[in-house]
């Protein structure tokens, strides 16, 4: 016999969580008791908040394929997981989040730091439970792990009251392999394979888009051969960038608001569009009643609750997309649409004209976040990974980035969470201190878990941090700018020295503010052997573009 707390940390072995993020309190002190006596086996990352626990196990489910795991306590500890499984949730991360809870007897009682997280998180996770007595809490954490890993990914909370953890039962674990009202998949229908395929075959202008279906299904090979076959160029998400290596040649860049012109502009004149792992997200699609509306629409989808969702499909292929993209690529017939794929690398041209050449190669004075992009890809390694947090950065860090390998695109897409990046970076970099893992970030969101420096600090993990600093925040001033008659309305930032904030952390620290000072800093930063913080002064009104307005079509791109 031994306690639930104990049966709790030795379920997670069980599960091989190799790290959990977490912080302690009242509630959940049992639990930490436990993990006292099991730190060969399972390593505890101390985060400085809740919120940095949780982005943290995003960061390490996003990069490992693993489930991340994260503990907190009752009340406001387990209240400030709210906004990282809402994240998950929206961009399907695996996660498993256990929370303490007052006692049995005292649920319903107003009982100090009792809070009803389960009805709380109930909108933002795939599945929750609380757990009250210590023979359910086995169960309760298998259940959970293969909810949150199997069919399309997602959050699980996991709320375990005190006295479950500290009274005594058998520990019998046994792995969860399914159970009867939870389907993780839909076998592929032949008949929907080979209706795709005619339509393709006869296609004059095809045209592919990904998303991180691509990479959730471990389909990147099966996508490669596809689009090897079929010569159809293809077009990425936010998300689903590093699914595909950039030199592909059938490559035509990435989609969405900020996306490249050529993606977003051939939308509206393809014949026959192919979405596989994307749900057409409306920075995606822009107004719906004008998107792709000359095109046959085949989608491959996991989740059937996203077909006919956004765009309705012609053709709808539910299943996994490592085997709908298998046997698709069995049924089509070998092409290459030399005439269509030419139409992309036109756009392309002039989108390096108009907008590339004046980001990555500027001769006006002032740095842009693009060249810091630039001078970042003559240092990294292939599978160096990017993590950004929200605004101008994000977007102009994924249209300049490099990416070559799957898994090394770590950002908040669907929620777009401000304070995302930071721990997400550190729980990328615990996975594996030797990958590159590079966390790019404005000064707006940094300061929302700036404390997670602290946790670099303590878990010294190498994490190179590029701070884009415009002393605004960057993307809202856009917006007021173009649609606001240039109405800064609470957007200008009086900043710290963050120089000596990340000083105090001890992590070396390096300010540039002038071009030419900018290639050796960045040399510096990753011959570094540890932390880095890089704080780059960029200018204040730099945009970014293409850009889609919000309700316009994907062919009314902006330029300037």
């Amino acid at each position: 016999m031994i306690r639930g707390a104990d049966i709790v940390v030795r379920s997670l072995i069980a599960e091989q969580a190799e790290v959990i993020f977490g912080y302690p309190g009242g509630a959940i002190m049992p639990v930490y008791d436990a993990l006292y006596d099991y730190h060969e086996q399972i390593k505890h990352v101390l985060t400085r908040h809740e919120q940095g626990a949780i982005h943290a196990a995003q960061g390490y489910a996003r990069v490992s394929g693993k489930v991340g795991v994260c503990l907190a306590t009752s009340g406001p500890g387990a209240t400030n997981l709210i906004t990282g499984l809402a994240d998950a949730q929206i961009d399907s991360t695996p996660l498993v989040c256990i929370t303490g809870q007052v006692a049995a007897h005292l649920l319903g009682t107003d009982a100090f730091q009792e809070t009803d997280v389960v009805g709380i998180s109930m909108p933002a996770t795939k599945w929750n439970i609380q757990v009250r007595r210590v023979e359910d809490i086995a169960p309760a954490i298998a259940k959970g792990f293969f909810i949150a890993r199997s069919g399309r990914p997602g959050p699980v909370l996991i709320d375990i009251t005190k006295n479950a953890q500290t009274d005594f039962g058998e520990f019998n674990y046994v792995p969860c392999l399914g159970f009867r009202s939870y389907k993780t998949y839909e076998p592929v229908e032949k008949t929907k394979i080979q209706e795709a395929a005619e339509l393709i075959n006869k296609a004059e202008r095809p045209y592919l888009l990904f998303g991180q279906g691509v990479v959730l299904g471990k389909a990147e090979a099966e996508l490669k051969f596809f689009l090897d076959k079929s010569g159809i160029p293809a077009a990425s998400t936010l998300l689903g960038s590093g699914a595909l290596p950039q030199d592909h040649p059938n490559y035509v860049g990435k989609l969405g608001m900020h996306g490249n012109y050529a993606p977003n502009m051939l939308t509206n004149q393809c014949d026959v569009l192919i979405a596989v792992g994307m749900r057409f997200d409306d920075r995606v699609t822009g107004d719906l009643k004008r998107y792709a509306k000359q095109a046959k629409v085949i989608h491959l989808e996991l989740d059937p609750a996203e077909v006919n969702k956004n765009v309705k499909a012609n053709v709808a292929v539910v299943g996994d997309c490592k085997e709908s993209l298998s046997m698709l690529t069995a049924a089509i017939e070998a092409k290459k649409h030399e005439s269509w794929m030419a139409r992309f690398r036109e756009f392309e041209q002039q989108e390096k004209a108009a907008v590339m050449q004046h980001d990555i190669t500027p001769t006006k004075l002032g740095l842009t976040m693009g060249e810091v992009i630039h001078q970042i890809n003559q240092y990294k390694a292939d599978d160096a990974v990017l993590v950004t947090d929200v605004g101008q950065h994000q977007m102009i860090a994924w249209r300049y980035f490099n990416y070559k390998k799957s898994r090394t695109q770590v950002t908040s897409g669907g929620l777009g969470t401000m304070g995302f990046a930071l721990p997400a970076a550190l729980g990328a970099q615990l996975h594996d201190y030797s990958r590159q893992v590079i966390c790019v970030v404005g000064d707006g969101g940094i300061q929302m878990t700036i404390q997670e420096l602290g946790t670099i600090m303590q878990t010294k993990a190498p994490v190179k941090i590029v701070l884009l600093n415009n002393n605004y925040l960057g993307m809202v001033r856009q917006w007021q700018q173009m649609f606001f008659d240039k109405r800064y309305s609470f957007t200008e930032l009086d900043n710290p020295e963050f120089i000596k904030i990340a000083e105090a952390y001890n992590i070396k620290s390096q300010k540039v503010s002038d071009r030419a000072d900018l290639k050796e800093a960045i040399e510096d930063m990753f011959i570094h052997d540890g932390p880095f913080f890089l704080e780059v002064v960029v200018e204040k009104e730099d945009n970014v573009f293409p850009m889609i307005a919000t309700g316009c079509s994907v062919e009314e791109v902006r330029l300037s």
